[in-house]
């Protein structure tokens, strides 16, 4: 039982907290104690509960009710043995418990020991009443151990006996999603809301699976019944925003999002997506303030500043392109995207050691992109670095064999250090790989270029 501020459940939880304050010990039937510390768990205070507890337990030293209370806390705090001897004490006086089961359960969970945990849960199955909460129990464990599929079916049972259990329709549309299983999920929706039409949670999650398959249309219908069967329900808002960009329907996508904003606190993420609606629309004005304002409702949204900062870019006001493209890398350093965005601004303001850096840092992030090698090669050229340079395109070579751009550069960095012989072989490669690609020689290495060998070797 919930007390709650209105009515007169509460009279115990207020008799027991005056209790606490004047020390003075009154009586509660061991029902009374249970709804005390069971509001008190439910509330987050476990120092209270433990009060409750331990009273409880003076007043009634045989409830086994209370003392499976004193196994939840000793669970929670991770003393492990001490709640397994206890539950092994009570399993001898009340075998049928099927509490006992559970927290038995809860130990292996612990543990991870997650197969002994179903074991111990599909005992309790012969003894329970409840049997959908030990099925969802059962499936949460399969997922511990990255059994989808058994997890599915167990979540599946759980619906079966209560349809309402929205958890488990969550989950199990989880394991539909890893398992790659888009329309066995539409199946198995469509068949839920035959029973339950005005669900919307259903109607959300079956749109959400159009959506992964990219049947927008039907999507799109989802959505607006997820809406009309709850037309408060920001998710579902969201959700039809997106759909509605895919559908280039961008005025109808900002009205979407902009309900969400009017039901609920203002989210980042429909901010952004407003911003970028007015940006496709062509209403730049609109979209770099819904941009600002995106970074004014969560400061470390590092897509917000990003947004920002290819806004700028495209508008080649440089300078402020990178004041933001700054502010999302500080915010997440390991993202190459940022990285490589950052180096092409500096390199664009003619800022070369910045923007070598950044081309390196997107380099030593996994960013083996041909371009990326070219550009930092080039740069560190431009910066009299011939050597680093080349070690920069021969470690560039070993992902791209035979690339013609890379070849020519090496090439002619090798004769600009008058290793004629290296320079030969490659100048060789390259030509034979691409002859169209010459000029490169040309424009990079203009007294390279005016040599008798190179030029026989170009012809």
């Amino acid at each position: 039982m919930e007390f709650s501020q209105n009515d007169n459940n509460n009279l115990p939880l207020t008799k027991f907290e005056s209790m606490l304050k004047t020390n003075h010990v009154l009586f509660f039937d061991s029902e009374e104690f249970e709804n005390i510390i069971h509001h008190y768990l439910n509330q987050g205070k476990v120092a209270l509960a433990k009060k409750a507890i331990k009273l409880g337990l003076e007043q009634h030293p045989t409830s086994i009710n209370l003392k499976l209370f004193k196994v939840e806390i000793y669970i929670f705090e991770n003393y492990l043995d001490e709640a397994d001897t206890l539950l092994n004490e009570l399993y001898i006086i009340d075998p049928l418990n099927e509490e006992i089961y559970i927290q038995k359960a809860n130990i292996f969970s612990k543990k991870d020991e997650h197969a002994k945990a179903i074991d111990v849960l599909k005992k309790a199955l012969e003894f329970t009443e409840d049997i959908s909460d030990i099925y969802s129990l059962i499936g949460m464990e399969h997922l511990f151990l990255d059994q989808f599929e058994d997890a599915k079916n167990y979540f599946m049972k759980c619906l079966e006996e209560n349809p309402e259990d929205y958890s488990a329709l969550y989950n199990m549309i989880y394991c539909f999603d890893f398992l790659e299983q888009n329309e066995n999920a539409i199946e198995y929706l469509n068949n839920y809301l035959d029973n339950k039409p005005y669900c919307e949670v259903a109607w959300h999650q079956l749109g959400k699976q159009y959506f992964a398959i990219k049947d927008y249309t039907k999507a799109l219908a989802a959505f607006d019944f997820a809406i009309i069967s709850e037309d408060t329900f920001v998710g579902a808002y969201l959700e039809k925003g997106k759909v509605l960009e895919k559908l280039k329907r961008y005025n109808d996508a900002i009205e979407s999002y902009t309900i969400s904003l009017q039901l609920d606190d203002p989210t980042s993420f429909a901010l952004l997506r407003i911003g970028f609606c007015y940006e496709k629309l062509g209403n730049d004005d609109l979209a770099v303030q819904y941009f600002y304002k995106t970074v004014h409702e969560d400061p470390l949204l590092d897509k917000g500043w990003i947004a920002i900062t290819k806004f700028y870019n495209k508008k080649k006001n440089y300078q402020k392109a990178l004041y933001y493209i700054n502010k999302a890398i500080n915010i997440d350093t390991e993202n190459v995207i940022y990285w490589k965005l950052y180096a092409q601004i500096n390199q664009r303001l003619n800022f070369l050691e910045e923007a070598e850096r950044g081309y390196k840092k997107a380099l030593e992030l996994g960013n083996y992109e041909v371009d990326t090698w070219i550009a930092r090669g080039d740069i560190l050229l431009k910066l009299g670095e011939p050597e680093a340079a080349i070690f920069n395109f021969l470690q560039a070579s070993e992902f791209y064999p035979e690339n013609a751009e890379l070849e020519y550069r090496l090439a002619g960095l090798y004769f600009l250090q008058h290793e004629t012989e290296k320079g030969s072989f490659h100048l060789k490669n390259a030509v034979r790989s691409n002859p169209e690609y010459a000029f490169i020689i040309e424009e990079l290495f203009p007294n390279v270029f005016k040599k008798t060998l190179v030029k026989k070797l170009l012809k």
